[in-house]
């Protein structure tokens, strides 16, 4: 279970974080939570899909690295296998604290990344930021700032219906079929059917973008399925 904590340079003061890629690390993960700032970036290499939050009451969008859970079709041993890494990826162990309107780190310390005798420091022998906690301070920061046109963005969806579950069936070369369930993409006869008034609007909202991001990123099911083959050869 996660062990977050409030960071600080007192108890924290010797604190390394274990860079690199690798299971050990806990990479090898099906998903990654994503935000639609970041989806130009994530369309590039990965499907871009939606599941139902953790309550059930909502929808979030998420990378998708793989076909079942546990496990990264780009993670090759100690290389994680594609240009771009998502933020929710890189910003481990850490995470964002907010108390009222102050944004805070917390840092995961039962995360495998947590070590105190090797990796990056943190804190500076005095207790000041290192130039690493200065780059987790901004990606979090991106990665909050992102977060927060999510629920405008989801209601968009809903708005217009245009969210729909999918199954994607799939035959890998050993023989064996496969089925992906539990996400949902895009309906794109329903965007095609919206009237140019409601285009406008998501346009105007900034929506219209991220959703045909997630639509093009479909085409890297193909990429998924290639090298989920690769991996059984």
């Amino acid at each position: 279970m996660p062990h977050p904590v409030l960071l600080n340079n007192v108890e924290h003061h010797d604190l390394r974080i274990l860079g690199g890629h690798g299971a050990h690390l806990g990479d090898n993960v099906m998903t990654a939570v994503t935000f639609p700032s970041e989806f130009r970036d994530v369309q590039a290499c990965y499907p871009i899909v939606f599941r139902k939050t953790s309550d059930g009451l909502g929808f979030e969008p998420v990378a998708l690295f793989g076909l079942e859970e546990g496990h990264n079709l780009f993670l090759n041993g100690t290389r994680w296998e594609a240009a771009y890494v998502p933020m929710m990826v890189e910003r481990q162990p850490f995470l964002i604290g907010v108390n009222g309107e102050e944004l805070m780190v917390n840092v995961d310390l039962d995360h495998p990344r947590v070590s105190r005798t090797e990796g990056e420091l943190v804190f500076k022998p005095h207790g000041g930021h290192t130039e690493y906690l200065e780059r987790v301070n901004a990606l979090l920061f991106a990665i909050h700032q992102g977060m927060q046109q999510l629920p405008g963005f989801l209601a968009a969806l809903l708005e217009h219906e245009l969210l729909e579950s999918f199954a994607l069936d799939v035959e890998l070369n050993d023989g064996s079929q496969n089925r992906l369930l539990g996400f949902y993409t895009i309906n794109e006869d329903r965007l095609q059917a919206l009237g140019g008034e409601a285009i406008a609007r998501l346009h105007q909202a900034g929506y219209l973008q991220p959703i045909y991001l997630v639509l093009a990123s479909l085409s890297n099911f193909r990429l998924l399925i290639d090298r989920k083959n690769a991996s059984l050869a």
